[in-house]
């Protein structure tokens, strides 16, 4: 054997004391001062070169002892208090409950429980809930092995004890057992199954129900009853929770805009089986509005913000009315982001509430747009149209707006003024005027309008039962019917002043797509007409409805109607552009636009005095593009008379097929219709593109 290194000489007999010298100890700094000791050689440490080979290091021999003799291990006794599961012995094991209700949630995942159904009442709505989150649901597929359901089974049987305490079974077991192939049965009838037995035991019910100062409220007595969880009832987290929220929009509603609800705890006595709950309820005062504060005061001033809330000062505070004005500032266009928090000014008294003002912040959005539409329709054409806006160039919210058209039919250019939400909520003043030129196939107008109106409009945010519009117009055009055998008409020029008026009650569900509901909307008009010295009064009138019904869940069948009317003269002293047409995508599809109804000895449409129009269509929702895509087959007819009432002389009817694409804003119209009984001059086919319904 080799000798040890000095290092690991364990034989030496000097301590660590004998080898530092008595001058170390006397003088440490001196001592180390000293430097090297003179014994040792004054010479270079020799370099090492990284090449050179080691020296060979001395083997080890340590010979194996010939009488090593090892104890005896005691055996280990089995412990029973550790079990294993046999997942062969699983599928053959007796189920926990042998008289039991079996509600399969897929091919291998199965719930029992109790027969009785009075024990468990909730069975349908638990089962449904459970298999939504369930792991072995989800993640359901033909090659799962026995080990791979074993793990996923432990996951779900937690989930079940979980749901089993938020119905209040805190006493409940839930027993599990896997199950896989046996010998000799075939492999479609042997796939691995977990069965879950439920013992739902009692279900607790509640005791205590501390809602700590909500007592002391002005309203305590209603806010009790808002709060619907009594002592005595099951149990139940999800009631928790509903009635939780079911307080907090009361105390918003009965003028607590600083109320606070702090957690609910509940204690849960399994000797009782039943669960004292606690959720402190601070009231923090009853308040009424007070002013409306805008940050920016010149861009939207807080007078003009108060005059589109819902509310006046002194009113009881609502949550909902703040969210309301939140709404409709957001809905006037003019800001990207606001914030409304509710200031107390005064506070409650003995004697009444205290007041809040309610301090909006405003972000402004950019106020000018730049907008531009393209559109084809058969006998239309094309036409495409552009606009230039400010929307608050004359604050509060008034908008300047330049727009052109450029088609195959119509050309114009004009200005529109407009102040939204003008003497109240949703209700605009517009003042329009515009030159335009029109050559259609019944007349080529040459028209300056000026046009004023007020109406009370419904928006896509606030759409609303009754809508109203009332106006001032005045129109001078120049027109003629189109060329009679190659002849170049006479132009006649007509002066024009009406009052239309307009009102519609909307019971639809959706302004864009409705599929429920109905419209009806009426429009008259008085007007007295001034040409070549002779002067015409007459009542323009109309009448729109439409109805829609939801027949299953991807099925929606709209139709509608309209009768129109002009009583008081005769057709010649109407100017061609007043009179009534028929024809195109918003009217009857399969015929160009106004080829319906009386024609000169050229073709040449003439309009009518009366007009009468139906249609209906099936909106069928498809698979495709995650169903954003829908069929539409429809039918349109239409008859145009030159009497005041129709005589259905002739009656156009079209039909076709339009696809449907909602873009999430309204749906995208594609529409290909044919004439069913065509006059002279109609395509066999005609194509239409818009967005939004036909109606």
């Amino acid at each position: 054997m080799t000798a040890p290194l000095a290092a690991q000489d364990k034989t030496s007999s000097q301590s660590l004391e004998d080898l530092i010298p008595d001058s170390a100890v006397a003088d440490p700094e001196g001592w180390a001062q000293q430097g090297q000791p003179a014994d040792l050689p004054d010479e270079p440490i020799a370099e090492v070169d990284p090449d050179s080979p080691l020296a060979e290091v001395p083997p080890i021999d340590l010979p194996w002892p010939d009488d090593l003799v090892l104890p005896q291990l005691a055996p280990l006794e089995p412990d029973d208090s550790v079990q294993f599961a046999d997942l062969e012995d699983a599928a053959d094991a007796a189920p926990a409950l042998v008289d039991a209700a079996i509600v399969r949630v897929t091919d291998e995942l199965v719930l029992a429980f109790p027969a009785d159904e009075t024990l468990f009442p909730e069975r349908n709505e638990f089962t449904e809930r459970f298999s939504g989150l369930s792991t072995i649901a989800e993640l359901d597929t033909d090659e799962d092995s026995v080990a791979q359901l074993a793990a996923r089974a432990k996951s779900d049987q937690a989930l079940l004890d979980t749901l089993l305490r938020v119905y209040g079974y805190y006493d409940a077991q839930v027993i599990r057992s896997v199950g896989g192939i046996q010998a000799g049965q075939e492999s479609a009838a042997t796939r691995p199954e977990v069965r879950f037995d439920i013992i739902p035991g009692p279900r607790f019910r509640f005791g205590a129900i501390d809602l700590g100062e909500l007592a002391a409220a002005p309203d305590a007595e209603a806010l009790r009853r808002a709060f619907e969880i009594r002592p005595g009832d099951p149990m139940s987290s999800d009631a928790i929770v509903a009635e939780q929220f079911n307080l907090d929009t009361a105390l918003g509603e009965f003028g607590y805009p600083f109320a606070a609800i702090d957690a609910p705890e509940l204690l849960v006595d399994h000797a009782r089986t039943e669960g004292d709950l606690t959720m402190p309820v601070r009231p923090n005062g009853k308040y009424v509005f007070g002013e409306v504060v805008s940050s920016r005061p010149r861009f939207l001033s807080g007078k003009h913000l108060a005059s589109i809330a819902r509310f006046d000062p002194g009113d009881t505070y609502q949550r909902s009315l703040e969210f309301d004005l939140r709404r409709a500032i957001v809905a006037t266009g003019l800001v990207s982001s606001v914030t409304i928090k509710p200031r107390e000014v005064a506070p409650p008294t003995a004697d009444g509430p205290g007041t809040v003002a309610l301090d909006v912040e405003l972000t402004k959005a950019k106020l000018r747009t730049i907008a531009g539409a393209i559109g084809y329709g058969t006998g239309e054409g094309l036409r495409a149209e552009a606009s230039w806006e400010h929307r608050n160039l004359f604050p509060p919210e008034g908008m300047l707006r330049v727009r052109g058209i450029a088609g195959t039919q119509e050309q114009l250019l004009g200005v529109t003024l407009r102040k939204n939400n003008f003497g109240g909520r949703d209700k605009v003043l517009t003042v329009d005027a515009f030159a335009s030129t029109v050559d259609s196939d019944a007349y080529d107008a040459r028209t300056v309008s000026l046009i004023g109106t007020y109406e009370h409009l419904s928006t896509l945010l606030f759409q609303k039962p009754l809508s109203w519009s009332v106006g001032l117009e005045a129109v001078a055009t120049s027109e003629r019917p189109q060329p009679l055998g190659g002849v170049v008409q006479p132009r006649r020029t007509y002066f024009i002043g009406a009052i239309p008026l307009y009102a519609m009650l909307d019971t639809s569900d959706d302004l864009l797509d409705p599929t429920k509901g109905f419209r009806a909307g009426v429009r008259l008009s008085p007007e007295v007409s001034r040409t070549q010295g002779m002067e015409s009064f007459y009542l323009r009138g109309q009448f729109d409805g439409s109805t829609y019904q939801r027949v299953t869940d991807k099925v929606v069948v709209a139709a509608r109607m309209r009768f129109a009317a002009i009583p008081g003269t005769a057709l010649e002293n109407i100017a061609p552009s007043r009179r009534l047409y028929s024809g195109g995508g918003g009217t009857v599809r399969g015929y160009g636009y106004q080829r319906i109804g009386p024609r000169d000895a050229n073709g040449n449409p003439t309009g009518g005095r009366s007009l009468l129009e139906g249609a209906i269509e099936a909106r069928v929702k498809t698979g495709f593009f995650d169903g954003a895509l829908s069929v539409v087959p429809f039918v349109d007819a239409g008859s145009v008379s030159t009497s005041v009432l129709p005589d259905f002389d002739v009656v156009r009817i079209g039909a076709g097929v339009g696809v449907r694409y909602d873009t999430g804003f309204g749906p995208l119209r594609f529409d290909i219709a044919t004439p069913i009984n065509p006059g002279p001059g109609d395509s066999r086919i005609a194509v239409y593109v818009s967005l939004g319904q036909a109606f």
